[in-house]
């Protein structure tokens, strides 16, 4: 009998493996489980890093949604609900999430940040989907009738494709009305970095501890409502779409986190503008977009110039959705439902179809079906299965 072939060099292996697909993480933990050797290699912190240099950036692993107000939800909808559009097995843990009924309002950087549903003044809790670790944290003091916040990594020069374990910080923005002259004001103001505390049980670790409150910043002569997505991150800066009453155009406040300062960008057009017909977006080339739907005809403009408070839209294409999606129905609407941070991919809805369309190939896929969704929120992170888990939980 012939002596078995020479196993392959280390190098070579790696090139295999870098091939294989990051939106399919149980191809990887499935060759983890040939030999002691390919497990060594593929748990190596050395190969995780290079594998994610080789696919850019951190693919979606799932999303998570937000409901809209007046939705019927079943017993136990207390709980976040996470839909993979993968074999990924997000991790929600098993302890008591109380009576609050919590929706996702921001996910970044392999974080979910979880409020309660009716808006009250509750805690939030940051979760994270690999792990199952929580962490709650109290609103400050200055809650307004409006208001949202996002999660972000905390450590500057990060690249946010494997930090979702390290330090993090909240960002919070709150609109209200100032009774004496009744004027609308908007003020937000950035959690201390919170270090990831694996010595404490992660229901037990809180963070309370806010920086000083921006300046107030008038938004109106009334509150506007809150854009149903989560903020749009780009160069530093938070960016939330506001929408006034109908027939008044919209706005985009922005909340730059390096030097704690608020204000107002107009958006590319003039007039008002229906709901769930316009989306910000984090584009792929590091710009801030804005893409807007007419029926069935997509308008994307991209914001240059930012960084010193100047800027100016530029259009960047116009497309018919009617010519690239599967489905011909007359009188047929399109809502803008959410977007993929650092790319130019956007999610709609036609009934209750989700559809992926990237703009810049105009190819599309269908995720899922979905009733009463308000908007779409992606979870994108590259997929490690030797983090430990907390004890206890259990894959939903």
């Amino acid at each position: 009998m012939p002596p078995p072939p020479p196993p392959l060099p280390d190098e070579l292996l790696e090139e295999v493996f870098f091939r294989l697909p990051p939106d399919e993480p149980e191809h990887l933990l499935r060759a983890s489980l040939v030999s002691k050797v390919w497990l060594a290699l593929l748990s190596d912190p050395g190969f995780r890093a290079r594998y994610r240099d080789f696919h850019g950036a951190p693919p979606m692993l799932g999303f998570l949604c937000s409901w809209r107000h007046n939705s019927v939800r079943e017993v136990g909808d207390n709980i976040p609900h996470f839909f993979p559009t993968t074999k990924f097995p997000a991790r929600i843990p098993d302890d008591d999430w109380g009576n609050f009924r919590y929706a996702a309002w921001d996910c970044r950087h392999g974080r979910v940040l979880l409020g309660d549903g009716s808006c009250d003044p509750h805690s939030l809790v940051v979760w994270d989907p690999m792990t199952g670790c929580r962490r709650e944290l109290d609103q400050p003091g200055q809650v307004g009738s409006t208001y949202g916040a996002a999660v972000l990594c905390a450590v500057a020069g990060c690249d946010h494709r494997a930090c979702h374990a390290g330090p993090f910080q909240v960002a919070y923005i709150g609109i209200d009305t100032i009774e004496e002259d009744g004027e609308c004001f908007a003020t937000a103001c950035l959690s201390l970095p919170m270090s990831a505390d694996r010595s404490k049980p992660c229901s037990e670790s809180r963070l309370d501890k806010w920086g000083d409150p921006c300046s107030l910043l008038r938004v109106g002569g009334y509150t506007p409502s809150w854009d149903e997505r989560a903020p749009v991150f780009v160069e530093d800066a938070l960016y939330i779409k506001l929408m006034y009453d109908p027939g008044d155009p919209i706005a985009v406040l922005k909340y730059n986190l390096r030097s704690n300062c608020l204000s107002l960008i107009d958006v590319p057009f003039a007039g008002s503008i229906r709901l769930n017909a316009a989306i910000l977006m984090a584009m792929e080339d590091g710009t801030l977009g804005f893409a807007h739907v007419d029926k069935v005809t997509l308008h994307l403009w991209s914001r240059q110039g930012d960084s010193d408070g100047i800027g100016s839209w530029t259009r960047r294409t116009v497309i018919d959705l009617d010519n690239h999606l599967p489905i011909q129905i007359p009188n047929k609407r399109f809502r803008l439902i959410g977007s993929l941070g650092g790319s130019d991919i956007v999610f709609v809805t036609m009934g209750l179809d989700i559809y992926e369309i990237n703009l810049k190939t105009l190819r599309w896929k269908m995720l899922q079906k979905r009733e009463k969704l308000r908007g779409l929120i992606p979870y994108m992170s590259f997929y490690n299965p030797q983090e430990k888990l907390i004890t206890g939980d259990v894959a939903h």
